[in-house]
């Protein structure tokens, strides 16, 4: 589907249908007359495949107890395997209502309270809600800029992993937000270091279709024929690719099954729920028929994404914005046109944005903004020229 064709049929207006992105300002911008692109959802509706299945189950009008149908694994494992050649069974899958929700619970098993747990920042923020939630300690790595790419420390995460005994890395992957997808070559290396370390890897690969670069998206599962499969819980969701956050439906992959029977005991303590009736509905119809939908949206964000790093970086050279291997968030540093602690309030009161702002993903993030380009051209347009009229004002 082309860029054009897919904002004319999806293209929706959220705003007072109770949308945190966007009925959500007040409560945490202190405004509600701003242009938000902070929270990762879109503006686009889910594909039609989604909708129709999901009428036809509502219309059906009971909704009682249910199982995860069969063909749903079908979809599911299909999508995995045709697109990115990840071999996956029946026995390894669980279902959570999220990802966060689900880090949670693996957290709350894989550790102990006091154990430290590492991140490597600027990361997704709730990653450290959850860690410190749970009373754990949270160690920090931070990423490093090699020639304007960021790529792991893995000295640094080393040391920090010796000096404190960390038990589990988080690994984001694709990352966010700094919108990289590591290489093969980048997760077999950090993967080793835990094995060695004897630390755990919790992969969240919930932006793993969103790919922007040339870079195919790898699976911590797939790296050395699945050599590292011992030491990994993976975390995925339709939630990201198909917008469905609201219908609380992800997957926890557990290929050990030592580790399988420990989740399963923990989740028995706290009746978790596994998902939610309609949210499998919905991601069976996705993975089943949503292909032609996601390679649209993906046009949109390459297209937005375009946009956005043309117009700033012709008016403020001196603004660096981050490739875009995956993700729909962009990465801007303007740090090199503001100074770092004036970002906030440049882009809140006076270019009327709402965004996610980089400190929000640890202080290595100071100075930058994450941008949100899962939404129409017309609203980039917007945000673009309200960023650049603010930046010029506060410089004349």
């Amino acid at each position: 589907m082309d860029k054009e064709t897919f904002v004319k049929e999806y293209a929706v207006e959220r705003q007072n249908t109770d949308a945190v992105k966007w009925d959500g300002l007040e409560a945490e911008f202190g405004a509600s007359d701003l242009l938000p692109l902070w929270v990762a959802d879109t503006e686009f509706k889910a594909p039609k495949a989604v909708l129709e299945a999901m009428v036809k189950r509502v219309e059906h009008g009971a909704f009682g107890y249910s199982m995860t149908p069969a063909a749903y694994f079908d979809a599911y494992f299909t999508w995995q395997k045709e697109r990115y050649g990840i071999e996956l069974h029946k026995d390894w899958l669980r279902f959570g209502t999220g990802v966060v929700q689900s880090l949670s619970t693996v957290i709350q098993f894989l550790t102990e309270e006091n154990d430290a747990v590492m991140v490597m920042q600027p990361v997704y923020y709730p990653f450290m809600r959850v860690i410190e939630n749970n009373h754990r300690k949270l160690v920090i790595s931070n990423l490093k800029q090699v020639d304007g790419k960021y790529v792991m420390d893995l000295e640094d995460m080393r040391q920090k992993m010796e000096a404190n005994q960390v038990r589990t890395l988080v690994l984001c992957s694709p990352h966010n937000p700094v919108g990289r997808v590591w290489s093969e070559a980048e997760l077999e290396a950090v993967l080793e270091l835990c094995r060695q370390e004897q630390v755990h890897v919790i992969s969240d690969e919930i932006h793993h279709d969103l790919i922007m670069g040339k870079r195919p998206f790898v699976s911590a599962l797939s790296i050395k024929d699945g050599y590292y499969r011992d030491n990994l819980v993976v975390l995925d969701a339709p939630s990201k690719t198909f917008n469905l956050a609201a219908l609380q439906n992800s997957h926890v992959i557990i290929p050990n099954p030592q580790l399988r029977d420990r989740y399963d005991e923990h989740v028995a303590k706290l009746s978790s729920p596994a998902g939610s009736l309609l949210g499998k509905v919905a991601a069976q119809a996705a993975y089943s028929e949503g292909a032609d939908w996601l390679a649209g949206f993906i046009k949109v964000v390459q297209a937005n994404f375009d946009y956005v790093k043309t117009k700033l970086t012709q008016a403020f050279p001196a603004i660096k914005v981050s490739d875009l291997e995956g993700t729909y968030l962009m990465w801007i540093d303007l740090s090199g046109v503001i100074a770092k602690d004036e970002v906030t309030d440049l882009v809140k009161k006076q270019a009327k944005l709402a965004v996610d702002f980089g400190d929000w993903f640890g202080q290595a993030g100071l100075g930058f903004i994450r941008l949100n380009l899962g939404t129409t051209p017309a609203n980039i347009e917007k945000a673009v020229a309200a960023l650049i009229k603010a930046l010029k004002e506060k410089q004349a």
